[in-house]
């Protein structure tokens, strides 16, 4: 059934770019509109709009906030929001797109990005941001890394709100109480996940994450370990996924499972491993910039440490990219004039800042990123210097194949659970990922050259 439903999203994705006469056969809603053949329109830039956040219930305070705030600066524009979690947030745009009803404005991450524009979802956003009083404003590696991540027609899809990057937070109380080193390496972080751990008194090592969104924590820690710094090899067409690398060092992030994290891992989402760190006594957790100001309310300022990934055996640091976050303006809305002012009030200086320091992010407004608090936040302050000082690669996960964010979330999550029971290995497990990244590599070259 997983393969089929993405055979079928890229079937859509294909008909998208090379026949709108059977797309439109297919996805037309009651209106006569399709993914991609309702072109919208201006509007009068006044009156209503809809907006989607795509993480609805974690950012829900902080944009109502910024929503009263345009509501406030623009009496003439009200807007509708709607909360979405992140686990559903695909899957509800995907059936909008085939029966009507998109929001004028969405969050569209770098992750999902692809696969929308490929259908013809969304405006390009090039011109009105080039006569925008945001030109120039705004982070040039996010805007490169949005664009990037657009399918390959070089064109900016979605506006950005934020950059995340990975962070191991670690209680400090705890491990001053075992006398452990900071989990600075990967060497430490086992000794300390396993010293840690007394399961009889509900006392764990780490969190593992086992439900929604595993996969990319589990790469993180898999690149981290082996030191590979390239998401694919030499030729462009074979993913270093399933190297034996990477095997082995998911094989020893794997067996971590019930032996020094508790058993509810295995379906727990962020939110649920967040709340699960945050109330327990547990020693460590890999998440991102965003779970900071959680965790700072639960527990204060003294009882922890957000620090970068850990480095490895050579000494630097390899970690996965992040994706960045923004705005995108969906091409069948009667009133871009005013969503378009909406994502520029959202993103303009004061409000990027207010919304990154809840979300605990960098901003892409330059403007914002110079406000103190991202030096009084330790984890963005040091996750901005570990990107800049040397210490750490990337490795860019491929965002721009429209097929990402079903292969890397919906396909493999449930298998990768069974590769934490013990029910299926590491090695079938990658083998099983790489063979589609593989293919979906080979139909985007073959579509773009």
């Amino acid at each position: 059934m997983k393969i089929s439903i993405r055979r079928s999203r890229r079937a859509a994705v294909a008909v998208a770019l090379g026949s709108v006469l059977a797309l439109t056969a297919t996805a037309c809603g009651d209106d006569g509109s399709s993914a991609g053949g309702d072109k919208g329109a201006e509007g009068s830039g006044t009156g209503k709009i809809v907006f989607w956040d795509n993480n609805g219930g974690v950012r829900t305070d902080i944009w109502k906030e910024i929503i009263a705030d345009f509501e406030k600066a623009n009496p003439d524009i009200k807007v509708e929001y709607v909360g979405i979690p992140s686990t559903d947030y695909q899957s509800k745009v995907d059936t909008a797109l085939q029966g009507g009803g998109l929001p004028d404005v969405g969050g569209v991450g770098a992750a999902m990005l692809a696969g929308f524009a490929a259908q013809g979802a969304l405006e390009p956003l090039d011109d009105r941001l080039a006569t925008s009083s945001l030109n120039g404003k705004l982070n040039e590696d996010m805007v490169a890394s949005l664009k990037a991540a657009g399918g390959g027609d070089g064109k900016l899809y979605s506006v950005p709100t934020s950059a995340n990057n990975g962070v191991l937070y670690y209680r400090t109380d705890l491990f001053k109480k075992a006398s452990l080193d900071e989990p600075a390496t990967w060497d430490t972080f086992f000794e300390a996940a396993k010293k840690l751990t007394d399961a009889g008194k509900n006392e764990f090592g780490y969190t593992i994450r086992g439900g929604a969104g595993s996969i990319a924590q589990a790469l993180d820690a898999m690149y981290g370990q082996s030191g590979i710094t390239s998401f694919w090899d030499a030729s462009g067409a074979k993913t270093t996924v399933n190297d034996p690398k990477n095997v082995a060092a998911l094989e020893k992030y794997a067996a971590l499972f019930k032996k020094v994290t508790p058993a509810a891992d295995l379906n727990n989402d962020f939110t649920k491993m967040v709340a699960q760190w945050d109330s327990g006594t547990i020693g460590m957790l890999n998440h991102n910039l965003g779970s900071y100001q959680d965790h700072v309310k639960a527990l204060g300022t003294d009882k922890f440490r957000g620090i970068p990934q850990p480095v490895g055996s050579t000494g630097k640091r390899v970690q996965v990219s992040n994706p960045v976050d923004g705005m995108g303006l969906f091409k069948s809305s009667k009133n871009k004039d005013a969503a378009w002012k909406f994502i520029e009030f959202a993103t303009s200086h004061d409000e990027n800042s207010k919304f990154n320091k809840a979300a605990g992010q960098v901003p892409s407004n330059n403007d914002a990123a110079k406000d103190p608090w991202i030096s009084e936040a330790e984890p963005t302050k040091l996750a901005a210097a570990a990107l800049t000082d040397g210490s750490t690669t990337i490795v860019q996960l491929p965002y721009y194949l429209p097929d990402w964010n079903t292969i890397s979330k919906a396909d493999n999550e449930p298998n990768f659970q069974k590769v934490l029971n013990g029910d299926m290995g590491a090695k079938e497990f990658l083998d099983a990922v790489a063979g589609q990244l593989n293919e979906a590599q080979a139909e985007w070259t073959s579509r773009n050259g």
